[in-house]
């Protein structure tokens, strides 16, 4: 059904017991949280990054964009963007009243030239209109698909000419650096990104989330954002711990390659199917699918659950996705019950 409906991994949750014993100051001034922030950021090689530890990704992501977009600002983004389609208006509330500029998009990833296209037409210093702020991306797309350095580093190019802030939406961005076999900071400030939202939720945390400002001047209004938010948890080193565990050892990239790999198996076997299409590339722990409606009837009655909608013709198009923990078992009992509703 969604990462999001796993539990938290075993590693993570003997963090959090650990660090809740005894007594420690409140509000991120402890000794969990002063180890979670080295660890992001020598993980990061970035040695004078801001980060901030929220519990959830709309925060990370709304917040994020408030201290990097004003008000009469702008913000671009895809049409499947998370930030417009999921979160019930949080960037716009956040921001006090900013601008969703939405982009057509590929698999969920924005093209360079279509960006540059739509701030052409973005009447940069005109009084009369809202002007462009920040681009958003996420990594991996609302479809599965996850950017390269390279394609990073492209938009990053074109929204930085035009005096734009590149924001990150890494909800699954071990996701994505697990496929890529690439280093967190190739796929992130190297590649020219300003400020990231740091997933650990969807893998493996029980809710986590981290903002990195890779240039800590952009940082200098965030942690009054953060408190006046309502975001800053007076026991943040119970937050703190999930992080420096998840980060700390590689634990991130095994559990996220771990839900990849399902993922993959999942794919390659349902397309083996011949009423079954895969409508994505999946590059990380998403499966975009399109089948009969005997197949989603025999895969729920043998207890898969994934979001699904009518599709037309007596299909369905859904929407599967694997997690840490999801087993080689799980995904070939699903491939069981879709064979034998295609029969």
């Amino acid at each position: 059904m969604s990462d999001n409906c796993a539990g938290a991994a075993p590693e993570v949750l003997t963090a959090m017991i650990a660090a809740q014993k005894g007594r420690d100051r409140s509000y991120g001034h402890d000794a969990v949280t002063a180890r979670a922030v080295e660890v992001i950021r020598q993980l990061f090689e970035a040695p004078e990054a801001e980060v901030f530890f929220v519990a959830t990704g709309t925060a990370a992501n709304a917040l994020a964009l408030a201290t990097i977009c004003p008000p009469w600002g702008s913000v671009y983004a895809a049409r499947s963007a998370h930030l417009d389609v999921d979160e019930c208006g949080a960037p716009g509330f956040f921001t006090g009243g900013a601008t969703l500029r939405l982009l057509d998009h590929a698999d969920g990833l924005v093209d360079p030239g279509t960006l540059d296209r739509a701030l052409t037409g973005g009447r940069a210093g005109d009084v009369h209109a809202v002007q462009p702020a920040a681009l958003s991306i996420a990594q991996i797309s609302e479809l599965g698909a996850a950017y390269s350095p390279a394609e990073v580093a492209a938009l990053s190019a074109v929204a930085h000419w035009a005096g734009l802030r590149v924001h990150m939406d890494g909800a699954r961005f071990a996701n994505a650096v697990a496929y890529l076999g690439c280093t967190p900071a190739d796929a992130s400030w190297r590649a020219g990104v300003d400020v990231l939202s740091l997933g650990a939720t969807k893998n493996g945390g029980l809710g986590a989330e981290a903002v990195i400002f890779f240039d800590p001047q952009l940082a200098r209004d965030f942690g009054y954002r953060r408190k006046r938010g309502g975001h800053l948890l007076s026991k943040t080193r119970v937050v703190s711990a999930q992080i420096e565990a998840m980060f700390g050892d590689g634990l991130w990239l095994r559990l996220a390659a771990r839900a990849n790999a399902t993922a993959t198996r999942l794919a390659e076997g349902l397309a083996a199917l011949p009423e079954v299409a895969v409508l994505n590339r999946v590059d990380g722990n998403m499966v975009f699918a399109r089948f009969g409606r005997t197949v989603d009837a025999a895969m729920r009655a043998a207890g898969v659950r994934y979001s699904a909608r009518p599709d037309g013709d007596g299909m369905v198009r859904a929407r599967l996705v694997t997690a840490f923990d999801t087993t080689v078992e799980d995904v070939d009992a699903a491939l069981r019950a879709a064979r034998a509703g295609g029969a």
